[in-house]
């Protein structure tokens, strides 16, 4: 190679998507949102899915070889109260993933997703792996979270930037939704899906479980909402309060429907 051809192949510019600093600028935003789409839309053809159970609920749920040791810090902390709600998403996503496995074992007809978290989230996924199923975990970047979730199946894991691209992926194949006692990310993640059914964006039947009546009649009196006007009497049959794990398997495997 003569010199001059070196020199041109030094001064040769980098391709615009080999350009990190251009990539990660405010300028190509529409880019990596884009990206948030395309990139789990191919992942999720490549593995042929098509139906998800979406299970929401506390990163703060203690599993139960954790629970000695917050014991042991403080007997009084308050998310001692959530152990039996990890118990019970275990079991009840365990009991689903053998219901789809049962259904077709090599097509999985419906997969439990998560937010890829700990607590209920890992609860959801572990019950699903230890069912021998697979699951979705749709991760979130945050600045002071990083915990290692196990079970989630590594073609089906994702982590995002963008909320509101993450929160489209719970939405999209949805086809039942589990919601166990949560913070404000769950909540959010609730009344999303609420507004989405009840103004018919989302148009499919879309069952969905209020997990643990003691914290949801507390947290939520819907109620109000019709005393006051503000949704109509016929807006209460959205949700089916549960504490069960039979009671919310049941009316979810009788109200699911299949995407073919």
């Amino acid at each position: 190679m003569s010199e001059t051809t070196e020199k041109k192949e030094l001064n040769k510019p980098e391709k615009a998507y080999k350009n990190l600093d251009f990539l990660n600028s405010t300028d190509a935003r529409t880019l990596r949102i884009l990206a948030e789409y395309l990139q789990p839309k191919a992942q999720f053809l490549s593995q042929g899915l098509q139906n998800t159970i979406v299970v929401f609920g506390s990163a703060r749920a203690p599993a139960p070889e954790e629970v000695e040791q917050i014991k042991a810090a403080n007997p009084n902390d308050p998310r001692l109260k959530l152990t039996s709600y990890y118990e019970q998403t275990v079991e009840l996503t365990n009991r689903l993933t053998q219901w789809s496995l049962g259904l077709d074992d090599e097509e999985q007809p419906f997969v439990v997703c998560t937010g890829a978290g700990p607590g209920v989230m890992m609860a959801a996924n572990r019950g699903a792996h230890e069912a021998g199923g697979k699951n979705v975990g749709l991760a979130i970047s945050l600045p002071n979270e990083s915990v290692a979730n196990p079970y989630v199946t590594p073609e089906l894991h994702f982590e995002f930037h963008y909320f509101f691209t993450r929160k489209f992926w719970f939405a999209y194949f949805a086809k039942a939704l589990i919601i166990m006692p949560g913070g404000f990310g769950t909540l959010d993640e609730l009344f999303e899906i609420l507004t989405l059914v009840q103004t018919k964006k989302i148009e499919r039947p879309l069952p969905i479980v209020l997990f643990g009546k003691e914290f949801w009649n507390k947290m939520i009196n819907f109620e109000t909402l019709v005393e006051f006007g503000t949704i109509s009497p016929e807006d209460l049959n959205l949700v089916h309060l549960s504490d069960q794990v039979e009671d919310a398997f049941q009316f979810i495997t009788s109200n699911l429907k299949v995407d073919t």
